[in-house]
């Protein structure tokens, strides 16, 4: 009997170690998100912390490689009409979704209709409005079947555009052409993205969401390259306390953080060397301002406020020389956009501004001390001490401003949900280098992304005329009208331009800093 037990003890024993030896031979990757998702629904996405989680969880027909170039994805190729509207896509053999069944063309007719059925009310859909009769399957006008998505085979899909769009490749890899697995899309409803219920086709499967803490995924083993996926899995940890993120870096405890507190750059060029990661970003920092307000309805008073503005201080003091003084909506270096326009106030003095900011403030009837306006912002060291800095901007001109908080997670619902405030903190950071991706939030009929509220007329035209014309240099001059009226009305007021900002532990391989700040955890390593 005992010698009974004491091999049983020493198989248990042997077992334990080769287990154990298993577990330590996991790679797993610690990595600092901006925020929790609101959602893990694709369709309902809209934050770049909600598309961090998706090019993980998802591959569409093409995906942007660690440098940001459009490469293949479940599409192994594709050919385009002459006339540039009809592009077929030939599908991989071996894609499969992580519960093995194949994926197929017919995911993807599923999910482009499933965008633009009004019933998703999907904030994104319009984004894909460059697709035949997306436009009017979404507003109700048709049925979802009329969509310009068709499945030739299972390996054959023809997408239709109503007018041939130069940059439809590269609007692919945006979460809204994300396919998705119709069966369990239908079996569970609304939660068909609770862990054990998501089926996805990316190198990654969900396992876990606990809010606040983590979102764990692991490595599909059924994704069609995962002989070569290094890292088993990736624990997405939220931190809208940048700070924190920096802390939990230093103690090796995560290995990326998305962004970094601007307040200690220099403490942590200091310390963490070229660990830190400031690179250009194709991006835009601007403050809606609420037109439906009565005190704002004035662009004279609008006009006023962003000439007090010191933008070189924000970027340099406040940010730490992370971001470059904005004075336009759409970035510079974009693609496509050959004629920049700027406010008028760019390289004017500030002490000149401000007796012209003064002057606009009367000719509206607003005296000093009789404006008080809320600067609404998200929670971050980064956006509070931007905010703080442009309240004290304001009191030159006789401004009083209170400053409002509100947590990440519910802060852009809130703005997209209609309700009114007086100024706010946004940002937007392009999904494809075209000049249409920064200018279409503020067409009147763009409910979920035009914060302001403002409706003009001519400006939509010229959006509409611009979405029409082949010839990239005429257009480009329509969407340079369009945006020289939206800089002349100021619902919105751009403030400063992205660089993208990051730490990264020099155990992580693989990082490559891009444009579009796109870091797919496939693409990378951990070095032991």
């Amino acid at each position: 009997m005992k010698r009974t037990i004491g091999t049983t003890f020493a198989s248990v024993m042997v077992l334990s170690l080769m287990m154990a030896g298993v577990a330590s031979a996991e790679t797993v990757y610690n990595r600092g998100n901006d925020t929790d998702p609101t959602t893990l629904d694709i369709d309902k996405t809209t934050t770049v912390a909600e598309a961090n989680l998706s090019r993980d969880l998802y591959e569409g027909l093409v995906v942007y490689d660690a440098n940001a170039k459009v490469v293949p994805g479940v599409a192994k190729s594709w050919d385009v009409s002459d006339d540039g509207k009809t592009y077929t896509f030939h599908l991989r053999d071996d894609a499969k979704w992580s519960n093995g069944d194949p994926v197929k063309a017919s995911d993807f007719v599923f999910a482009f209709r499933r965008l633009e059925n009004p019933k998703t009310a999907a904030t994104y859909a319009n984004i894909q409005y460059v697709i035949k009769n997306a436009e009017a399957v979404n507003k109700g006008d048709m049925p979802p079947e009329k969509l310009g998505v068709k499945a030739i085979d299972d390996h054959t899909l023809e997408i239709d555009l109503e007018n041939p769009t130069p940059y439809f490749l590269e609007l692919l890899t945006h979460q809204t052409a994300l396919p998705l697995h119709q069966k369990s899309v239908e079996k569970y409803g609304s939660d068909f993205t609770k862990p054990g219920n998501l089926v996805t086709d990316g190198a990654y499967k969900l396992k876990s969401f606990t809010p606040n803490e983590k979102i764990v995924m692991v490595k599909n083993d059924n994704y069609y390259d995962a002989d070569n996926v290094q890292i088993d899995t990736v624990n997405y940890i939220p931190f809208e306390d940048r700070s924190a993120c920096l802390r939990r870096f230093q103690a090796n405890e995560v290995q990326s953080c998305s962004d970094i507190p601007a307040e200690q750059i220099d403490y942590m060029k200091k310390n963490l060397g070229d660990q830190v990661h400031i690179a250009p970003y194709l991006g835009t920092y601007y403050l809606p301002i609420d037109v439906r307000e009565k005190k704002l309805s004035d662009p004279r008073v609008r006009k006023a406020i962003s000439l007090v503005i010191d933008r070189q201080f924000l970027a340099d003091e406040i940010w730490r020389g992370t971001m470059l003084p904005g004075y336009s909506m759409v970035p510079p270096g974009i693609g496509n956009y050959f004629d920049p326009v700027y406010i008028e106030s760019k390289g004017k003095d500030l002490f000149d501004r401000e007796d012209e900011a003064k002057k606009l403030l009367k000719e509206a009837g607003v005296q000093p001390g009789d404006l008080t306006v809320e600067l609404r912002y998200n929670t971050s060291e980064n956006h509070k001490n931007t905010m703080t800095a442009v309240a004290d901007m304001l009191k030159n001109i006789g401004i009083k401003a209170k400053l409002v908080e509100m947590e990440g997670t519910g802060y852009f619902d809130y703005l997209k949900s209609g309700a009114k405030y007086d100024i706010a903190r946004a940002g937007w950071i392009g999904d494809y280098s075209d000049p249409q991706n920064f200018l279409f939030l503020f067409k009147s009929q763009n409910d979920g992304f035009n914060y302001p509220h403002w409706k003009n007329q001519k400006y939509d035209q010229l959006m509409q005329k611009a979405s029409t014309m082949q010839d990239l240099h005429a257009r480009s001059k329509v969407l340079s009208q369009a945006e020289q009226l939206l800089l002349s009305k100021m619902p919105i007021i751009p403030v400063m331009y992205y660089s993208s900002r990051s730490l990264v532990s020099k155990n992580l391989k693989g990082w490559k800093d891009n444009i579009q700040n796109v870091h797919i955890t496939r693409y990378m390593s951990i070095e032991k």
